[in-house]
């Protein structure tokens, strides 16, 4: 071996060994993939994959995908049908983020089904990021979203009774109180594209907004890395920028299980009420490897690779 090429591979692997770099598992067949958090990731994952499959990108992937739930009434945390804050009103965040680190988010957002597409209006068609309340609405109503009720009975139903029974707790830990959708896509370019939305915690204050539309918290992707997704007591995420810290560790070398897990770790040390609270993190890199954790038991996944598409239980801190 030449002198030059000794020392440039022993650089090599000394780098790598202090970046922690993990030992690589075959991924050739692991890629498009589509990942999205919650049992209705799984009808997401379907139509962003169809996407893929027909020649489209990441970016359009992602957004079409998460809009399935934001139209289904039946998904109460999302869109159309989304639980209200504790005056009766549904208000809605999202995000998305392209492979060239384009991204758009609106927030505190009423009356608009779609607010994914807002967002991505905004990405596409302003030098601003995020747009909020009636400024975000006036926005969707400019570029031709239609104003319409997002309460449906259902949800109106629940928030009456909610009402009566006085319980002001938003931390509670059931999944439907939760279940934002965030989605990740590798498309069959090898670019990575995110999208994330939801109504918020139900009982919310008015005004309030949680992790969802904030790049870097809810959601956050690097072309040359990967992306990560988070889900849960959006304050908790904020405090440690969840999800750009999930990115950020495996920039560094751990493996998205890994930073999934640490990323969970974070959030424990910085929320002394973890215990009552439910958090999770899901990512993926661009090697295809996939990772999620989250703090209680009972956070779901959907995955789709090959066109094969399965919902996954996470691993969890608390057993």
């Amino acid at each position: 071996m030449k002198r030059r090429t000794f020392f440039k591979t022993t650089g090599l692997l000394a780098l790598a060994s202090n970046l922690k770099i993990k030992a690589k598992v075959d991924v050739s067949n692991s890629k498009p993939i589509v990942i999205s958090t919650w049992k209705h990731g799984v009808a997401a994952n379907t139509q962003a994959m169809s996407i893929i499959n027909d020649g489209g990108n990441a970016l359009d992937a992602v957004e079409q995908g998460v809009m399935v739930p934001e139209s289904d009434p039946e998904v109460t945390s999302v869109g159309y049908g989304g639980k209200p804050d504790r005056d009766g009103n549904v208000t809605l965040d999202a995000c998305i983020i392209d492979q060239n680190g384009n991204c758009g988010s609106v927030a505190f957002l009423q009356f608009i089904k779609n607010p994914i597409s807002v967002a991505r209006k905004v990405m596409e068609k302003t030098k601003h990021i995020m747009l909020v309340g009636e400024g975000a609405l006036k926005f969707s109503l400019q570029h031709g979203f239609k104003k319409e009720n997002l309460l449906t009975e259902k949800s109106k139903k629940y928030w009456e009774k909610w009402k009566l029974e006085g319980n002001y707790d938003t931390n509670i830990i059931n999944e439907e109180n939760h279940d934002t959708i965030g989605l990740l896509a590798i498309d069959k370019m090898n670019n990575i594209s995110g999208a994330c939305t939801t109504s918020g915690l139900s009982g919310k204050l008015f005004g309030r907004v949680g992790d969802s539309p904030i790049i870097g918290a809810g959601l956050y992707c690097d072309n040359e890395v990967g992306g990560a997704c988070a889900t849960g007591v959006g304050e908790a995420v904020i405090k440690i920028c969840g999800s750009f810290l999930v990115v950020e560790l495996m920039r560094n070398g751990l493996l998205p299980q890994e930073a999934c897990e640490e990323a969970v770790r974070r959030t424990i040390k910085k929320y002394d009420d973890y215990k009552n609270i439910q958090v999770g993190f899901l990512a993926i890199n661009k090697n295809g490897e996939y990772g999620a954790y989250s703090i209680q038991p009972g956070f779901q996944y959907a995955l789709t690779i090959n066109n094969k598409t399965e919902l996954l239980d996470s691993d969890s801190f608390i057993k």
